[in-house]
């Protein structure tokens, strides 16, 4: 089950219920800012996740992916891979 846009498993998410988020893929405006450019991207070219986009792993999915404060050193981008693979 895909659960967000750039491979972030909401269900291991620390905020989700502090914050009562239903994920990127079921709201429009996420909690923490007014937008979020990686969801906004996916969702502008159609995809259901970054996974599906040729341009796959693009530079502001690594950014994010790699960020030193909020990065994940790259699990969303395989999760992302994974997801592929499910289809």
């Amino acid at each position: 089950m895909i659960e967000s846009r750039c491979g972030i498993l909401c269900g291991e998410c620390k905020y989700r219920e502090k914050m009562d988020c239903a994920s990127c893929i079921n709201i429009k405006k996420p909690f923490w800012g007014d937008s979020c450019p990686v969801k906004a991207c996916c969702e502008s070219r159609g995809h259901e996740h970054c996974g599906q986009c040729r341009d796959f792993s693009c530079e502001l999915l690594n950014q994010f992916a790699y960020d030193k404060e909020r990065g994940d050193d790259g699990k969303r981008i395989e999760q992302c891979r994974k997801w592929m693979e499910e289809i």
